[in-house]
């Protein structure tokens, strides 16, 4: 998650700036999958809210693949095993 990173630099370089702040606490509602009122956005400047942009398509990536690997996880815990095949003898 690359958005992360950068969100954390401007963090650490805007710490008390309002865009900082909503930018904050983005982060913490995604993290803790809670909700976010999305008028808070239209207030950060161009810098934050594309940073908020990637944020959110880093995070819904993110989520696509955990499902995809769920999905994975219960196909495969539903199918049989085959048995292994036996390696035919060398030829001589």
């Amino acid at each position: 998650m690359n958005a992360i990173k950068e969100v954390r630099k401007f963090l650490l370089k805007k710490p008390g700036s309002a865009s900082a702040k909503i930018l904050a606490r983005l982060t913490a509602a995604i993290a803790e999958e809670s909700e976010f009122p999305l008028s808070e956005l239209y207030a950060l400047d161009g810098e934050a809210f594309d940073l908020a942009i990637e944020l959110m398509r880093d995070w819904r990536l993110d989520r696509y693949y955990a499902a995809r690997i769920k999905l994975f996880d219960v196909v495969l815990a539903e199918m049989p095993v085959p048995p292994p095949v036996a390696a035919p003898p060398p030829s001589r």
